[in-house]
């Protein structure tokens, strides 16, 4: 059994995504142990709530400087006792400590196709304002494993979103949660409860 956190800071789509992948079985072998939130009245614990999954708020306005809050932060990650940490719309910097604590078991979802429209700056609409700045025909979404750089780690599985030339930035949002993100993070993860993605030389390849 593979035992996950889910860390967010919104609304939740992604988690939900994953909750609904694990009830339906197309995510098997997989349990969510805690979801990990940023924010107090975030949707996202609301919805670990009607799941029945525990729901931890560890937000920096509690605690007197950064260093406090990672600490925390850090702390709440690992009570849970993960096999893997799942970014899910987490717009928190996550601790290098515990980047090197779980080397290569921590993955994230970015709303583009990486290398594009990532790094510093780029989360949530804000990605997609770019890529309506830019005139690009194609986006999409990426998942990858977590390193110490902004979205450098290496990639897991993208899938392409088609742009439409009457797209607003939150229609363009929906399409790509909708057809990427809500679709590959909950195959990944199943992939990986499988032991079927391999990482090596900084390449992540699936095995049968």
């Amino acid at each position: 059994m593979l035992k996950i956190v889910v860390c967010v800071s919104g609304g939740g789509t992604n988690l939900q995504a994953i909750i609904d992948g694990i009830a339906q079985g197309a995510v098997l072998n997989t349990k969510i142990m805690r979801v990990v939130c940023n924010n107090h009245g975030a949707g996202a614990l609301k919805r670990a709530e009607a799941a029945g999954i525990e729901g931890v708020c560890v937000s920096p306005k509690d605690y007197a400087d950064r260093g406090a809050f990672e600490a925390a932060l850090i702390r709440t990650v690992e009570e849970a006792n993960p096999d893997l940490i799942v970014l899910a719309g987490f717009l928190v910097k996550v601790p290098v400590e515990l980047i090197r604590k779980y080397e290569n078991r921590i993955i994230n979802i970015h709303p583009s196709l990486i290398p594009a429209f990532c790094g510093t700056g780029f989360y949530g609409l804000r990605v997609h304002e770019a890529v309506l700045a830019r005139g690009v025909k194609i986006t999409g979404a990426t998942v990858h494993f977590v390193d110490e750089g902004m979205d450098t780690g290496p990639i897991i599985m993208q899938k392409a979103v088609e742009v439409h030339e009457d797209d607003t930035p939150q229609t363009l949002q929906r399409r790509v949660m909708e057809e990427a993100e809500w679709v590959i993070l909950p195959w990944c993860i199943n992939l990986i409860a499988a032991g079927q993605v391999k990482l090596e030389n900084g390449k992540v390849s699936v095995v049968e």
